[in-house]
């Protein structure tokens, strides 16, 4: 499958649905990534990320819509080796050494990477004899990652990549992983680190209640969160007029600090002024959080017009 601007398309979602009882947990999904591309899925506990990931992987079958991979069918693309996948579940083989694991999986796939340069990229040389089920909890992941890595697959998922993982190995791990893109493979990723999104993603995805509600690079969603954050000390000042002053969209206190977001920062700071209200005054962008609050948290949340050829930014509170 290719794009109409000619780009060929890794995976594609059209309308997919997946319910389990009364839950619709994956609920229209319509999505496009480019082969290359590194796209982050954001969502909350809940939000259909799990479960979205598990039709693309074809661990379940959507009850409505379709998914594909590389132009053919997901059972095909996971037969002739083009996905590789690093989930958060899983139990450490007994008595194997790391080494013997990954190569074990590695001569599953018809063109795998060398089990060295596998084990190389994804930091753990060192613990190539040990046993597997004998490793920490952090050792653990970064073998997941060396395992979906072994058969060199053009299509990458990671589910929370980087839990169990300490600050060293995160920034490790992100190294190596945007050389394994650098290569040309696309990646799909989910994580609750939403700095690792902004600084690693191309694109960005976030699914609530079961369907997208923003598609976009990182600065998209910044933007639409409400252009910058006005903070300032009451000083024992009430609240009442700030929604009315100029450029405000909303008003959160916390304490005795408020906080503005404003779509004319320099008109709400002149207005505050004249109020005398400058106390401990601090002006910044929108950041990432403020923008997955802003898409999760309230139902007439702005939203991102997709760039991507995937699907128009749905608002609906979503799971």
């Amino acid at each position: 499958m290719t794009k109409t601007d000619g780009t060929p398309v890794a995976v594609s979602f059209t309308g997919a649905v997946k319910t389990f009882g009364a839950v619709r947990a994956v609920d229209g999904v319509d999505l496009e990534i480019r082969r290359g591309e590194t796209v982050a899925l954001l969502g909350r506990n809940g939000a259909g990320k799990s479960s979205t990931i598990s039709l693309l992987l074809g661990l379940d079958e959507p009850d409505e819509g379709s998914v594909s991979l590389f132009g053919a069918s997901v059972a095909q693309s996971v037969r002739a080796g083009r996905v590789g996948a690093m989930l958060q579940e899983g139990r450490a083989v007994p008595r194997v050494t790391v080494r013997e694991l990954v190569a074990f999986v590695a001569g599953r796939y018809p063109a795998p990477m060398p089990v060295a340069d596998a084990l190389a990229l994804a930091g753990i040389e060192e613990l190539a004899g040990r046993r597997v089920d004998k490793l920490s909890g952090g050792q653990t992941q970064r073998v997941r990652f060396a395992v979906a890595l072994a058969g060199n697959p053009d299509l990458l998922v990671l589910d929370e990549p980087t839990a169990a993982l300490d600050v060293e190995a995160r920034h490790a791990f992100w190294t190596s992983m945007r050389a394994y893109a650098g290569r040309g493979h696309t990646v799909l990723f989910s994580t609750h680190y939403l700095e690792e999104a902004d600084a690693n993603a191309d694109r960005i995805v976030v699914i609530d209640h079961g369907r997208i509600v923003a598609n976009g690079t990182g600065d998209e969603l910044k933007r639409a969160a409400g252009g910058s954050l006005v903070a300032f000390d009451l000083a024992g000042r009430g609240t009442e007029g700030l929604s009315l002053l100029p450029g405000v969209t909303s008003v959160e206190v916390r304490g005795d600090r408020a906080r503005l977001r404003s779509d004319d920062s320099d008109a709400t700071v002149i207005a505050l002024a004249e109020l005398g209200a400058i106390r401990g005054l601090e002006v910044a962008p929108a950041s990432l959080d403020d923008a997955f609050m802003a898409l999760t948290g309230a139902s007439d949340a702005p939203g991102i017009p997709s760039t991507t050829g995937a699907s128009d930014t749905d608002l609906e509170t979503v799971r």
